[in-house]
């Protein structure tokens, strides 16, 4: 039996668990090197953490630089498997054992943290999303703003998170431009019309696994593939859940583009509609379906530059 340390991370506290036995360090350097001692004493394999909004990942980071393999456990069904556990209290202790026993039971294995670059265009790509929505926001109050001073304001911080945005894209251009892999799978990605430079960058950022994996994993990581929803000789309506968010809705909305230039997505919007599916499944199973094509395109790409 592996011996795994389950660690439960907050702001101020890193909660580790090892066979029974509980230790709280401070949430910083010096707290996970001594993290990484309470886990070399035990012999610890694998150091399990419990995904917490982003602040888990300095740490992460650290422990695998200093050679500790890690895993990161979605923080959802970390909770479902503690209640069907028994385990209905929450406490930092209870929630570190419970990451342990999750990561046992789901035969959980080490995932090497990205490299420096694709953290950098991870980060850079987030930031453009948000200031994205800012400026979307910031353009919605012009139509309701009536004072010249107000609409002054709007239009100067309008025009700062554009100039914001442009360096963003610039900053995200200059990466992929720079990177072999990046590049072809930016021609890749772009030659589906419809699909602009900015789709790239968000799919490079926030699905990098995209053409290493088969069509129906990748579908379920984004969280675009149906889950059956069967009992005996019910057959339940599928639908999907989970996933990738920002991906996802990405897909949405690029898709609902692509069709309109391409014949066969348009045929295939029609034939699901004259089905009878909503018009929100029937832009969920054209996400998907471009998904896959964008998939099956960038395998393709990374097996030619690796041949």
């Amino acid at each position: 039996m592996r011996i795994i340390c389950g660690v439960d991370v907050s702001k101020q506290w890193l909660d580790a668990w090892i066979s029974g036995l509980h230790r709280r360090f401070a949430n910083s350097p010096a707290g996970c090197e001594a993290l990484l001692a309470f886990c070399r004493e035990h012999a610890a394999e694998l150091v399990v953490m419990e995904a917490s909004g982003g602040i888990e990942r300095p740490c992460f980071l650290a422990l695998w630089k200093l050679g500790q393999p890690c895993a990161i456990a979605n923080a959802r069904s970390v909770r479902k498997f503690a209640e069907a556990m028994g385990y209905l209290e929450k406490t930092d202790r209870i929630d570190a054992e419970m990451i342990a026993r999750f990561a046992e039971a789901k035969r959980m294995v080490s995932t090497p943290p990205p490299s420096a670059d694709q953290q950098r265009l991870t980060a850079l790509a987030t930031r453009l999303r948000q200031v994205t929505e800012d400026m979307a926001n910031q353009k919605r109050r012009l139509h309701s703003t009536r004072d010249a001073t107000a609409l002054a304001s709007l239009e100067e911080l309008i025009a700062f998170l554009r100039r914001q945005a442009d360096t963003l894209a610039d900053a995200i251009s200059g990466m992929i431009d720079a990177d072999p892999l990046w590049s072809a799978l930016d021609r890749t990605i772009r030659s589906v019309k419809g699909a602009a430079s900015r789709t790239v960058a968000y799919l490079l950022a926030e699905l990098p696994e995209i053409g290493t994996l088969n069509n129906r994993a990748i579908t379920k990581l984004v969280g675009l593939a149906p889950l059956p929803d069967d009992s005996g000789q019910r057959r339940g309506k599928r639908s999907i859940r989970g996933g990738r968010a920002g991906v996802r809705s990405l897909l949405v909305l690029i898709a609902d583009i692509v069709r309109k230039f391409d014949p066969t997505l348009a045929d295939f919007r029609e034939r699901l509609l004259a089905k009878g599916l909503t018009k929100m499944e029937v832009r969920v199973a054209l996400a998907r379906k471009l998904l896959v094509r964008l998939n099956a395109k960038a395998r393709d790409t990374r097996a030619a530059l690796t041949a």
